[in-house]
């Protein structure tokens, strides 16, 4: 029979191996339960998915299905589904700091826009609504309806589609991800919203991605339940800063936003623009450690006789494809409809399946490979 110590060595040796098998998991499985390497949600009858939110620490994963939010533990299991509204509930992210999600929800014909902040902890069965249980509370982004309602051309009324009106082409919201102030990769956590751009060939102020930054420390005061009879316009007087990334024209903007702790990048993931004077890749990074920097915003155009307005210009990461016509950096490699870096060098990617009334997400464990023609790579490949 062996000693004592014999036992307790081998005991330690095999908590080290597990440990290097699954690094970020091993320590306290209990505190930081495994993801797995893939899921499905749904079909729902419901718009199609636009984004995930994963909560590492409780072992969920919370999907928006534009007008229902599913919630799933890492087993696959459905603990819960919330409905209620007939706005758009775009991408969401996770706030470890309050346990909440956050998503983009947008009511266009109303020209109000909000960030949706929803309890998960509650959301505990099948049919709740948003109502009940104080379960969703909204914040209202009044620079957005400022820059959507614009009535560029003058004459009275602001059109639906992106022919003349709506500053920058904005068409609304939907990536939304926390991280650090643009050019530091620590310090306080803030809320980033990314503008819906319409994909309009015909203008030339539409090809910057636009990025609203928020401190949150406050919004507990400002947040409010959605009355759909009567949309609140309660929330923040200033922003922490408004960003431009010049990658030329998307349709409808940054999809999916994400803080990446682990290459200090912020990625948007897009629908694949159509101007045929821009490479237009389907992923961009935002490098993280880029200050913002006043500068010309090549297209959109200035007042009082200056030829471009000026705005805060970010870097993009010195990585992937690289267009050497534009200048621009990026990958095609879809991230639409749900991206979420999980720390460790591992992400989620989404595919939307199935139909109108009928729709599915598919989600996928992967690993960075720094190949700018395949960035991504299944996590069990290795």
């Amino acid at each position: 029979m062996p000693s004592l110590s014999v036992t307790l060595c081998r005991l330690l040796s095999l908590m080290l191996c597990f440990t290097l098998v699954v690094p970020g998991w091993a320590a306290d499985p209990s505190r930081h339960p495994r993801p797995p390497a893939l899921q499905t949600a749904g079909p729902w009858y419901s718009g199609h998915v636009q984004g995930i939110a994963v909560d590492r620490k409780g072992g969920y994963i919370y999907y928006s299905f534009t007008n229902l939010l599913a919630k799933y533990d890492f087993h696959g299991r459905l603990i819960g589904t919330l409905r209620g509204w007939s706005g758009h509930l775009g991408d969401l992210d996770f706030n470890p700091a309050d346990g909440k999600v956050y998503g983009s929800l947008e009511y266009g014909k109303e020209d109000a826009f909000y960030i949706a902040v929803i309890d998960g902890a509650r959301l505990d069965r099948v049919g709740m609504t948003m109502g009940e249980a104080d379960m969703m509370r909204a914040i209202y982004l009044a620079e957005v309806t400022k820059d959507y309602a614009a009535d560029l051309d003058g004459e009275g009324k602001v059109t639906e589609d992106a022919s003349s009106d709506h500053r920058y082409g904005c068409s609304g919201i939907d990536g939304v991800s926390f991280g650090p102030a643009f050019g530091r990769i620590d310090g306080p956590q803030y809320l980033t919203v990314a503008y819906g751009i319409y994909g309009d060939k015909m203008r030339t102020d539409n090809d910057h991605q636009i990025l609203l930054q928020y401190d949150i420390g406050e919004w507990d005061a400002l947040a409010k339940p959605i009355d759909e009879n009567m949309l609140h316009h309660s929330g923040p007087a200033t922003m922490r800063g408004k960003y431009f990334v010049r990658t030329g024209n998307t349709r409808y903007g940054v999809q999916n936003l994400a803080y990446d702790p682990t290459l200090h990048r912020w990625f948007m993931g897009v629908y694949q623009g159509n101007k045929p004077v821009w490479p237009n890749y389907l992923l961009f990074a935002v490098d993280g450690h880029g200050a913002p920097i006043l500068s010309d915003l090549i297209g959109v155009r200035g007042r009082d006789g200056a030829k471009w307005e000026k705005g805060l210009l970010l870097p993009l990461a010195p990585e992937g494809l690289h267009d050497t016509q534009t200048g621009i950096r990026g990958w095609n490699q879809k991230a639409d409809v749900g991206f979420q870096p999980l720390g460790d060098g591992l992400y989620y990617l989404v595919q939307n399946a199935g139909a109108k009334g009928r729709q599915s997400a598919e989600i996928s464990l992967m690993r960075w490979t720094g190949d700018p023609s395949r960035p991504f790579e299944p996590a069990a490949s290795r």
